[in-house]
């Protein structure tokens, strides 16, 4: 699923925990087209109650390229950016029709259920903590915000109790690719 002519394409590129602003901000300076969706929800914190945008999904943004290798290295060498999301062929690209969609869900004023609650089989990424950069599996909620993440690792499962907080889910349209590898 990946494209071998130099067709400018949307592709997912994961960021660092909290760096989506940061890596859009690197790259709109490069000049290279990228677009983070943000929704708006009210603040979790207690002393204020005001609606801020964050993004829709945290750790990834999209990013339009023709993946030739100059600016491919300048996309990966933004501060804050992992890599692109794909699978042993290469990044695997995003239909444009998916990038309008999300583009016309972030412009309008009406809410976005987003959900962040795990469910057992959803793809997830440790980003803090002992096991960061590690993919696995939600298995269960724990309690006291604990969660079991089945990791696979040499064709063999191994569970691990991590801090909720230190999870992003995988969104399923990239871990639908992910799983086709």
């Amino acid at each position: 699923m990946t494209s071998g002519k130099l067709t400018p394409l949307w592709y997912v590129l994961h960021t660092k925990s909290r760096f989506e602003n940061v890596v859009n901000e690197g790259l709109f300076r490069k000049s290279i087209e990228a677009f983070l969706p943000k929704v708006q929800i009210r603040s979790k914190r207690r002393d204020r109650r005001i609606l801020i945008r964050v993004p829709l999904f945290p750790g990834y943004i999209f990013v339009k390229t023709d993946l030739n290798p100059y600016e491919h290295l300048e996309i990966v060498k933004t501060v804050g950016a992992v890599k692109l999301i794909g699978n042993k062929e290469g990044p695997i690209f995003v239909p444009d029709k998916t990038v309008d969609s999300l583009r016309i869900m972030v412009t309008g004023d009406h809410s976005i259920a987003t959900g962040a609650r795990l469910q057992r089989g959803d793809r997830v990424m440790v980003v803090n903590g002992p096991f960061i950069g590690v993919n696995g599996v939600f298995v269960r909620y724990k309690g006291q915000g604990r969660v079991v993440v089945n990791i696979d690792a040499l064709g063999q499962f191994a569970a691990v109790d991590v801090n909720e907080d230190d999870l992003e889910k995988i969104p399923d349209f990239i871990s639908s690719h992910l799983d086709s590898r």
